[in-house]
């Protein structure tokens, strides 16, 4: 026990505070082999026991309970932000295959094309000048963020005609504009491409302001972005609902001071909820989504009630 206490001590230090992910390791254009921090696996470890624990306390009705609960305490709601890939629209693949193609002629990995699994876990979410420096750490900025800026510029290529919404959004797009919430969008996409995402689905009236995280002093999992777009509404986070679909995005919402849902048809769950997810839902005909969204308005109904 005394071990037990000196270790759970070592790894929640704050000289030892890493965050943990389950990722692979990430290949480069170099050979320089990659080595794993013990301490930040015995944090991994402790962290994986305490939350099999807590997940073991509560039963999976009583789970959906609490998260309702942190949803209805936004009535009466004023605001909802909506992340842009993935989460309008499942455009992943397009991410994807336009990485596979790039990296491929880079030589990245030797070569070898890299897996939907390592796109997802490493790629996924993530704004450019963080990739630039995780995928490419041997070589300059500039050359790194040209390399990005022309995968972006094939993104556009390929998504041109392929763009369509997440099941149920134009449903949920209707619940919103009928009750007059405001809404902003808030995405790690350069501008180019929200602007091409928003203009396929028809979304450039529905929103009132695009917020980029690369234009902000720092860019999603940080809050910055969100927080902007609550500036941009002059919206409260007590009052605000976030739509996100990776773990990043969804790190960001939370540190911004809301609720976060997420779609998860392309980020594994596990991830999702770690990252803070109040709710998980699998497109936006989700009953559990609908069933929220209810509960929602009966507690604004209250509220009003109350006053």
């Amino acid at each position: 026990m005394r071990i037990f206490s000196r270790i759970h001590a070592i790894a929640n230090s704050p000289k030892y505070s890493y965050s943990v992910h389950f990722l692979p390791l990430l290949p480069s254009l170099s050979s320089s082999p990659s080595y794993i921090n013990i301490k930040t696996h015995l944090r991994y470890k402790i962290n994986l026991c305490w939350g099999l624990s807590k997940m073991s306390v509560l039963s999976n009705s009583q789970l959906e309970e609490e998260r309702n609960r942190s949803i209805t305490s936004l009535a009466p709601l004023e605001a909802v932000l909506f992340d842009v890939d993935g989460t309008l629209s499942d455009s992943d693949p397009i991410h994807y295959d336009a990485f596979v193609e790039m990296l491929q002629e880079a030589g990245f990995n030797g070569g070898v094309p890299i897996t939907e699994e390592f796109y997802v876990a490493n790629i996924a979410g993530k704004h450019n000048e963080y990739l630039c420096e995780t995928l490419f750490p041997d070589w300059d900025f500039e050359k790194g963020m040209k390399f990005l800026n022309d995968k972006e510029a094939l993104f556009r290529r390929l998504a041109a005609g392929k763009i369509v919404p997440v099941n149920g959004l134009n449903r949920l797009r209707k619940w919103i504009e009928e009750r007059g919430f405001k809404r902003a969008a808030v995405t790690n996409a350069p501008r180019p491409n929200a602007e091409l995402m928003l203009s396929s689905l028809d979304l450039n009236d529905f929103f009132q302001d695009v917020i980029i995280g690369g234009e902000c002093e720092r860019a999603k999992p940080f809050p910055d972005p969100y927080l902007k777009g609550l500036e941009a509404l002059s919206a409260s986070p007590s009052h605000t609902l976030v739509f996100e679909d990776s773990p990043s995005g969804v790190k960001a919402g939370v540190a911004a001071g809301m609720p976060v849902v997420a779609v998860t048809f392309r980020n594994p769950e596990h991830l999702l909820r770690k990252a803070g997810a109040t709710l998980l839902i699998k497109d936006y005909d989700d009953p559990k989504l609908w069933k929220a969204l209810e509960e929602l308005e009966k507690a604004a109904a209250g509220t009003q009630a109350a006053n």
